[in-house]
């Protein structure tokens, strides 16, 4: 399955509006009227990424001392021969077979993972690997090329001292580009393997394990390593440009939602409008939510980081089609999701539900996790967003309410997190 940047990307655009002038009473919504100002395509965009670790050859001091061998997997540890040349790694064999696994950094089962490579002679592969440092369970990725030619790209997954789960993919045919990305895009209980050459992303394999290891649990999450792998056939080579972790606006985004006060004004913090939106992964579980950030006289918008969910059972879940709003009288932030995560597996028997989620912490830049609990609204809804009436002292939550169709209702509490009732809806 071969999924190009124009099947995988949603494009943001940005419209402009009235503003109100001040003493000025607003705008009746039918009133507003939108022109189109600009349009914007997020694609694993280096310039977007937020760094969680990396491999620069050109920065090295001391490869053994910054990217020890991770010993003790398959022989890993024996004779490969690394070499610095200044922006430039290169890795060798001699007269017999050669295979070298080396840290990179920790794990995050959000995070992007790239292998710049070229520049191969003889037959082996190179590749990605996330590995339990307590059990040596391992996943990984990897591009084998034989004769000097990618050849195929793999997905190998060990467990408990049992045979390899593997799967196998085709190298792209179109790319023929000297250098090459490998890119391992992980989604919590899946994850989407691409090639990226000259700047076009090709989707080649994807995978889904989270029934047989749950990596959002948090226990594994701090035991696994993120490192990179060979295993060369004697007389063999390759070169490698980097590699890196990040967190990544992904192959496209949706669920644009405005991050609002209690009363649902737009937050216009440090000059910028912010918003969550969703980081897309896949299919349905695969997605996770986003924040981004805008300045409105201009088209800037940022990515400004991820947010996962904690509903205290030791798992961190991607939960997506948030609306968040700052709340100044308990100082927190709070607000609703959708609890997509359900849908994830891993044996569990979950439904989908609606959450009200909160941190004492700013979750709006870099890596976050909310708490997370249901509030209390029966059925597979969707896409809450909430206000406070002032006037009636009540909450307002819209939901996309599951009725065999999807159709919209409004529910009302005195609480912002439980206790909803329906006011209206849902609209036929």
């Amino acid at each position: 399955m071969k999924l190009h940047q124009s099947q995988v990307s949603l494009v943001v655009l940005l419209f402009a509006l009235p503003v109100p002038s001040p003493g000025d009473e607003g705008h009746h919504p039918g009133d507003l009227q939108f022109r189109r100002q600009a349009a914007q395509r997020m694609i694993f965009d280096a310039q977007q990424s937020i760094p969680l670790s990396s491999l620069r050859p050109s920065t090295i001091l001391d490869f053994d001392l910054m990217h020890p061998e991770i010993r003790g997997v398959d022989g890993v540890g024996s004779a490969a021969d690394w070499k610095l040349e200044g922006s430039t790694l290169t890795a060798k064999s001699g007269e017999t077979m050669a295979k070298s696994m080396r840290w990179v950094g920790g794990f995050n089962p959000f995070g992007t993972y790239d292998l710049s490579l070229s520049d191969f002679n003889g037959t082996g592969n190179s590749g990605i690997m996330f590995r339990d440092s307590s059990t040596g369970n391992s996943l990984s990725a990897a591009i084998h090329f034989e004769d000097g030619r990618a050849d195929k790209i793999t997905w190998v997954a060990t467990f408990d001292g049992s045979g390899p789960i593997k799967q196998e993919w085709p190298f792209p045919d179109e790319i023929s580009e000297p250098e090459i990305t490998l890119r391992v895009q992980m989604a919590a209980v899946g994850a989407n393997i691409f090639i990226e050459s000259a700047g076009k992303s090709i989707l080649v394999g994807y995978t889904d394990f989270s029934e047989t290891v749950d990596l959002r649990q948090v226990s594994l999450i701090r035991n696994h390593d993120f490192g990179i792998f060979t295993a060369l056939q004697p007389n063999s080579s390759f070169s490698m440009k980097g590699a890196s972790a990040s967190l990544s606006p992904g192959s496209g985004q949706a669920d644009i939602r405005a991050i609002t006060d209690h009363e649902g004004k737009p937050l216009l913090d440090d000059g910028r409008l912010w918003f969550t939106i969703t980081v897309r992964g896949r299919a349905l579980p695969h997605p996770m939510q986003g924040v981004f950030s805008l300045n409105p006289s201009v088209f800037d918008l940022q990515f400004e980081g991820i947010i996962v969910f904690d509903m205290g059972d030791g798992l961190l879940r991607n939960e997506l089609a948030s609306h968040l709003f700052f709340d100044s009288e308990s100082g927190e932030w709070r607000g609703w999701t959708t609890g997509f995560s359900a849908l994830g597996g891993a044996g569990r028997e979950e439904s989908k539900t609606i959450l009200a989620v909160s941190s004492k912490r700013d979750p709006r830049r870099g890596f976050a996790v909310m708490r997370a609990k249901p509030v209390g609204i029966e059925g597979a809804h969707e896409d809450p967003h909430g206000i406070y009436d002032k006037k009636a002292g009540k909450w307002r939550l819209l939901l996309c309410e599951h009725h065999e169709k999807y159709r919209a209702g409004i529910w009302e509490s005195d609480h912002w997190d439980h206790g909803y009732e329906r006011l209206a809806g849902s609209v036929p």
